[in-house]
């Protein structure tokens, strides 16, 4: 019988220690190292060997005596989930998909499967029976494919299936709920999940293979487990969105083979996650009447230009000092930018109330917002409201001028393409760019009074 092994993990970081530990050296969390007991056993023999067996040791090879050939990627039927993915799912990669309970993982990955009609696909859950697969399953609207679901927690009773069955691709759901003999500790510890992590790593390298694994994350919102198993997978993508609203958005936050810019929009209905292909026309809302404190604004994720609804809403401070406030906008950006309007622009904005809103969920890290934001505050402040055919693509400076932004011939045509009369630009943008070609009207600005003047004057 192998000796047992005590050793103490970081529950957050994954850190290893010999003994316990009140802070982590590593994260610098408090009381969370926990004692787990490691036991490594001999893996089961087979054509195929997880991770811990012992096997030839690796020779090095020159890196011009490497073959190599191009390898397809697959496409999916889901338009979005390829884009993400940087233009199809690689052989031998491994992609991890983390949300919140409820947010539609599972349905996404089982809507995957189904759509796959030419791939044999092994969809592994170890958190629901096969009946309840099934009742989801039935309400998808999905061709008859070659999708087999099996229900299985342990790695080794998977792998041995996996040997006989020869999937090409594997569906794990979730990573918290497997098990391997190698290791002695409860499923979903920091051992368990990184030990279980690398088998299947190991088998997608070696096999070719594409694997999806399931994540849980935490209360703050990052993945559960060691922070180790978003470097050992080959692409990390976030289902984010509200549980009480429709939308959802899958974000790529890593992508060994693609742009980590990429996202994509779903709307949850009872027959699954439709695909979202026109995003800006759901992030700008149909009003009937103008209000105050509504701006328009380009931005860019990855390759996708988006126009987004820029809502703010400034109030006298009654109650001491005055609140700063902004959802899906970087609040220190907030506080500049309110700075500048107050400091260049001669708006007395020090004892207002300033709420920013970013329309449809999203969050926003594109500065060619800034100049929406900043029109959105003034229109609030002097209660006058922008009209809806008017859109804004421009970074503002901290001297009040007005910036060239990247991708701005996107921009524009998305801009028109949606009905857009008139949008603002960095005059630095006008340069290269044929004004005459574009039917929508581009008013070239330098300064953020010139904005005031156009809109709100």
């Amino acid at each position: 019988m192998a000796k047992t092994k005590t050793t103490f993990f970081c529950q957050n970081c994954g850190t290893q220690a010999p003994k316990w530990l009140g802070r982590c050296p590593a994260c610098g969390e408090w009381n969370t190292f926990v004692e787990e007991v490691i036991t490594k056993e001999e893996p089961v023999a087979g054509n195929w060997r997880p991770a811990g067996a012992t096997k030839q040791a690796a020779k090095p090879k020159a890196i011009h005596a490497i073959n190599y050939e191009e390898q397809e990627r697959t496409l999916t039927p889901d338009a979005e989930l390829n884009r993400v993915l940087g233009g199809g799912i690689v052989p031998g990669s491994l992609v991890l998909i983390g949300g919140e309970p409820g947010i539609g993982k599972s349905t996404l990955l089982l809507q995957i499967a189904l759509g796959l009609t030419d791939t044999r696909v092994l969809y592994v859950s170890g958190e629901e029976s096969e009946q309840q697969i099934k009742m989801r399953a039935e309400r998808l609207p999905a061709p008859v494919s070659d999708c087999y679901i099996m229900t299985e927690t342990s790695t080794q009773n998977i792998f041995r299936t996996v040997e006989h069955f020869e999937p090409e691709v594997l569906i794990i759901d979730s990573i918290q709920t497997m098990h391997s003999s190698l290791v002695e500790s409860g499923a979903g510890s920091v051992s368990q999940v990184r030990e279980c992590t690398a088998e299947f790593m190991k088998y997608a390298k070696e096999k070719g293979t594409p694997v999806f694994i399931v994540g849980h994350i935490t209360k703050d919102g990052s993945l559960a487990g060691p922070k180790v198993l978003e470097h050992m997978v080959d692409t990390v993508l976030t289902f984010e969105g509200d549980r009480h609203t429709t939308y959802r958005i899958l974000r790529t936050t890593k992508n060994r083979f693609g742009s980590t810019a990429e996202l994509g929009i779903y709307e949850m209905q009872g027959t699954g996650l439709r695909q979202v292909t026109n995003p800006s026309e759901i992030l700008i809302s149909q009003r009937d009447e103008a209000l105050s404190g509504i701006a328009i604004g380009s931005m860019v994720e990855g390759n996708r230009p988006l126009l987004i609804e820029i809502q703010a809403l400034v109030s006298v401070a009654n109650y001491g000092t005055p609140q700063r406030s902004s959802t899906g906008f970087d609040a220190k950006r907030l506080q500049m930018l309110l700075a500048v309007l107050e400091k260049r622009g001669g708006f007395r904005l020090g004892q207002q109330d300033v709420f920013l809103n970013v329309a449809g969920g999203l969050k926003v890290e594109d500065p060619a917002i800034d100049l929406a934001v900043c029109a959105a505050i003034v229109s609030s402040y002097e209660d006058i409201a922008i009209p809806s055919s008017v859109a804004f693509a421009a970074e503002v400076g901290l001297g009040g001028e007005v910036r060239a932004v990247h991708r701005v011939e996107s921009r524009i045509s998305e801009a028109e393409k949606l009905g857009f009369k008139q949008i603002f630009i960095s005059k630095y943008n006008v340069k290269g760019l044929d004004i005459n070609s574009y039917k929508i009207k581009i008013q070239p600005v330098s300064k953020l009074d010139e904005v005031f003047q156009g809109v709100l004057m």
